[in-house]
């Protein structure tokens, strides 16, 4: 995105600093991270920093509006519904396409919202594992509005705890075998929470329980890390651990279930904004648009890209029964920016957005890159490829 950076730094690139770079990331948990590392980090200037600032409060303060609530009342699915839901999250991360406008300016796109926690923790080791591996120019960083490493560990550490620091623990499905393992074990280390499975959850009337090494623990907030989505599949113990969630038990929720639905694909449709492409529920589209190559159909209640049809037709549309579980939304076209020895690589970029309780706002405080050589961003469109996968921004400071 800056060809002096780009070039300085393609020109110093070597495959052993490369895998000096991958072996770091591997020392502190062997065989943890199963998803691709990108050979480099994305450079960002700021006038696309100042764009992506720019829309991120844009929606952050629609979230904060008084009729989000009312506007995504019919987000979560009935079934899926947990008591005690908070006003708002106190996360939100934000996926943007790095895209070119008509006038070949660089300008970021809205992708994808999520009311739900991210790699929060790893991003920290990377930024570290990176620097130390590469050159990284003075005056760019990855923390976003005046934060720094120190500053995000203890915003992070008291979105995750609470400002009372009650008992809390990361609530997975069986997360010693997730792909993005890695930030949990990095969670661990720089909160001090322990990681716990649903399967290992119990009550105690409306108290919520863990044991370790015969005593009870109880459970009074948890960093929530389950995709309700997954648990539908699992077998039927683990759905009765589910249905425990379901009670209205006494413990507080980072971020709660139900913002998963809210601040979804849901949203999208309600969002009016020039760096974020139109949406429209399914049920609610009075005709078929002309140019079907434009659109890409979504499913609302999918994680991980799952069920998107980028290639959409008549026909797809007409045989979708539930319609009200579908956005068709503007396609929008990454512009292929990063360039790299086997070619130029398209790239997004995840806003981790944090609640300020003083100021009463969302803050963009760090990120989350990927990159990639195929139709979408993720692993099975990018499995030959290199010089993709998961990476971090260094943007450039004012």
């Amino acid at each position: 995105m800056i060809p002096t950076i780009r070039n300085k730094f393609n020109a110093q690139f070597s495959e052993a600093k490369y895998e000096n770079y991958l072996a770091e990331l591997e020392v502190k948990y062997p065989g943890c991270v199963e998803f691709r590392i990108a050979e480099t980090p994305l450079f960002v200037p700021k006038a696309f920093k100042k764009k992506l600032i720019e829309v991120s409060e844009y929606i952050s303060n629609v979230i904060l509006g008084t009729d989000f609530n009312k506007l995504t009342e019919q987000a979560t699915p009935v079934e899926y519904k947990v008591p005690n839901e908070t006003p708002f999250p106190e996360c939100v991360v934000m996926d943007f396409a790095v895209t070119k406008n008509a006038y070949d300016e660089l300008e970021p796109q809205l992708i994808e919202l999520q009311g739900f926690p991210s790699l929060f923790a790893f991003e920290i080791l990377q930024d570290h594992t990176i620097r130390n591996n590469y050159a990284i120019p003075d005056g760019f960083g990855g923390y976003l509005n005046g934060y720094n490493e120190f500053k995000y560990i203890n915003h992070l550490k008291n979105l995750i705890q609470g400002t009372n620091h009650k008992h809390t623990i990361l609530l997975e499905l069986f997360p010693h075998q997730q792909k993005t393992r890695i930030d949990f074990y990095c969670t661990q280390q720089y909160t001090g929470i322990p990681i716990v499975c649903i399967s290992e959850i119990y009550n105690k009337g409306n108290k919520l329980y863990y044991e370790r090494e015969g005593n009870d623990f109880l459970i009074e907030r948890i960093y929530n890390r389950l995709v309700w989505d997954e648990l539908k599949t699992q077998p039927a113990e683990i759905q009765l651990k589910r249905d425990l969630l379901l009670k209205d038990l006494d413990v507080e929720w980072v971020n709660h279930p139900n913002h998963f639905y809210r601040i979804s694909k849901y949203l999208l449709p309600f969002l009016s904004h020039k760096y974020v492409p139109e949406a429209i529920q399914l049920n609610l589209l009075v005709n078929i648009p002309k140019h079907l190559e434009e659109w890409v159909l979504k499913p609302l209640y999918s994680f991980a890209g799952q069920g998107v049809l980028i290639d959409v037709t008549e026909e797809a549309i007409t045989n979708i029964t539930n319609k009200a579980q579908w956005i068709l939304q503007k396609k929008v076209d990454y512009a292929p920016i990063v360039i790299t020895p086997t070619g130029p690589a398209k790239a997004e970029i995840r806003l981790f957005c944090f609640y300020d309780a003083i100021q009463k706002k969302y803050i963009a405080t760090n990120n989350l890159t990927r990159l990639s050589k195929g139709k979408m961003i993720g692993v099975d469109y990018n499995k030959t490829a290199t010089w993709v996968g998961g990476s971090l921004a260094y943007f450039e400071n004012d």
